[in-house]
């Protein structure tokens, strides 16, 4: 049985409509949701302060019809929403001021080492950095004992510096203290790092959702892997008969070059330097394929030069196990 099932779940409470939402969420199971547009939405629905249609059903038990305050959820949002008058302490046990939280003061405790929060307690919030702020919102939302926890781009405001303990102590919240985690992030190696499954979310709509590395590495449609970020997409044809009809994508950085045709790869092509940029430590090159502009990276340190100049003839050449067929 799903301890969460998202069931034929819509909403349209403005412009902009969730259509039809079904999601099965395991106990311990760290959830991503990616996507351009409704993912906030989606979350806003599933704690009950948008008007919908479906259901929201945790443990058999449906929620959908329960108002917000007795669903048993934490939400973190972006901006964290701390209350500016309160003390970090206060702004942590908040909640029991209007339910009883069991055993209170040894959760209090736990939180506060777990989050490394001891020095911040007689604080006021307004003092307080972006990590720091995001450590207090996720243990303010814990200590309501919530059955799921909700977190919109929590690490979007966090310096860069501090974001993979971040990332780790979220890692571990879920399962410490028995909670379901629903994570929003536009961050594609976040959701690498975090998620046991992901959905992609698109134009208020499911297109895909799977165990994190499935969806990641083998995006189910064109849509999804321009999403990802996925390059190189071009007709499976080119790779002869056996993927005639699909597309296919390959990785600038599994691309090799040659101007011997001594290529020993799967797939060989011959091809015209449209263009060569160097950024850094690696060269982006733009190779002209028939009518298909195929973009590569090298290393710097691989190559002299940028290894062919504009209009210069080259071989570039991959192999079966690098492409991704979709």
């Amino acid at each position: 049985m799903s301890y969460l099932k998202i069931q034929n779940l819509s909403s349209n409470p403005g412009d902009f409509s969730l259509k039809n939402i079904n999601l099965d969420i395991q106990n311990n199971e760290y959830f991503v949701l990616l996507g351009q547009s409704g993912k906030t939405m989606l979350l806003e629905t599933i704690a009950g302060l948008n008007p919908c249609s479906g259901s929201v059903i945790y443990k058999g038990i449906d929620i959908s019809l329960l108002p917000t305050e007795k669903r048993d959820i934490g939400f973190v949002y972006q901006d964290f929403a701390l209350f500016p008058n309160l003390s970090v302490e206060e702004n942590i046990r908040f909640s029991a001021k209007y339910k009883k939280i069991e055993d209170a003061d040894e959760l209090f405790n736990d939180l506060v080492d777990f989050l490394k929060l001891e020095n911040l307690l007689g604080r006021s919030t307004q003092a307080l950095s972006g990590g720091e702020k995001q450590r207090v919102a996720i243990a303010r939302a814990i200590f309501s004992r919530p059955k799921i926890l909700l977190l919109d781009e929590p690490l979007s405001a966090i310096d860069p510096t501090f974001r993979n303990a971040i990332m780790k102590s979220l890692k571990d919240i879920h399962r410490r203290y028995d909670v379901i985690t629903i994570h929003v992030t536009h961050n594609f190696r976040e959701a690498s790092y975090l998620a046991d499954k992901i959905a992609i979310i698109m134009d208020g709509e499911i297109k895909q959702v799977g165990d994190a590395r499935e969806v990641l590495n083998n995006p189910i449609n064109i849509e999804v892997a321009t999403f990802l970020g996925f390059k190189n997409i071009f007709p499976a044809s080119m790779l002869g008969d056996e993927f005639s009809t699909k597309v296919y994508s390959v990785d600038p950085n599994v691309i090799r070059l040659s101007k011997n045709k001594d290529m020993n790869t799967d797939y060989i092509f011959e091809g015209i330097v449209d263009e060569c940029m160097g950024i850094i430590d690696h060269y982006k090159l733009f190779v002209k394929v028939e009518e298909h502009q195929f973009f590569i990276k090298i290393l710097k340190r691989d190559y002299e030069g940028c290894y062919a100049d504009r209009t210069h003839k080259i071989q570039i050449g991959f192999d079966k196990k690098d492409i991704s067929i979709i």
